[in-house]
Formats: C-alpha cells, structure tokens, sequence
C-alpha cells in the first residue's frame, strides 16, 4: 500500500487540510495521513474551508509523528514555510512545499478566512497536479 504523510508542526492547518483534499483525490489504495512534531487542535477555519468545498474534516484529529507508523511511509510532504519543519531521520522521498501559515499574524476574522480559503486553493491545485493521486492506475507513481 502506497503511504502518504504530510508533515508540519501542529497538525492543525496546512498539514490537515492536505490530508482531507488529497483523500478525496486519491484512488484506493493509497493511504494519507498528517502529523505534527508538536500537535495542538485542528483548527475551526481548516475544517470550515474544507467543508465550502465538500471536504469534510471535522473528525480528524492533531497527531503527533511519533503515531504514525514510519516504516509504512512511502512519501514524506512537509509544509512549513516559516518556522522549522520537522525532519524525519528514515530513507524515504520527501518533498517540501513552503505554505505560509494563515494563522501566523494576527487579523480580523475575514482577513484569516481568506487567508485559509487561498492556502486550501493552492494545496488542491498542488495535490491535484500529483498525477498518482489522480489517475486510478498510479501512473507517475515513482517509489
């Protein structure tokens, strides 16, 4: 089975809402998941973004890396922008895609929103150029 993980410091945003948009793409078969080197709570504008595009998240939970079980993981996407991404220290590809946290400056509520609603649109149009999580048959699937 073909694993993979995405990976930031809480857990709570960007690592989320990749998870949730890359499930509803991906064919059985691959499984997706998101942890954090130091998880908090998913954050109510991630699961509120999701949800305007039919992606539902509210049962999802901050994990930490320690959870997921490493020696699974085919593919490694950390998503830190600002602050430091955690490093995994196994053999396995990795690919880095620097989100800037929505929630790294204070701002009004439709400021942030908006905020949440670009992060969520550039990570759909990103995970949906992954060609394995798109096409049924894994083609460009290289590991």
């Amino acid at each position: 089975m073909k694993h993979i993980l995405f990976l930031c410091v809480g857990n709570s945003v960007r690592s989320q809402m990749a998870e949730g948009i890359a499930r509803s793409l991906a064919p059985q078969g691959v499984m997706i998941s998101s942890a954090g080197s130091n998880p908090s709570s998913v954050h109510p504008m991630a699961i509120k973004v999701l949800a305007e595009i039919g992606i539902d998240i509210s049962s999802h939970r901050s994990k930490h890396v320690s959870e997921i079980n490493l020696s699974s993981v085919d593919l490694v996407v950390t998503l830190c922008a600002e602050e430091v991404c955690p490093a995994l220290p196994f053999g396995v590809s990795k690919l880095h895609w620097g989100f800037s946290d929505p929630t790294a400056t204070p701002q009004d509520t439709s400021q942030q929103l908006e905020k949440f609603r670009k992060i969520r649109d550039e990570l759909k149009q990103t995970i949906s150029g992954m060609a394995f999580l798109c096409d049924p048959k894994g083609a460009g699937y290289t590991l």
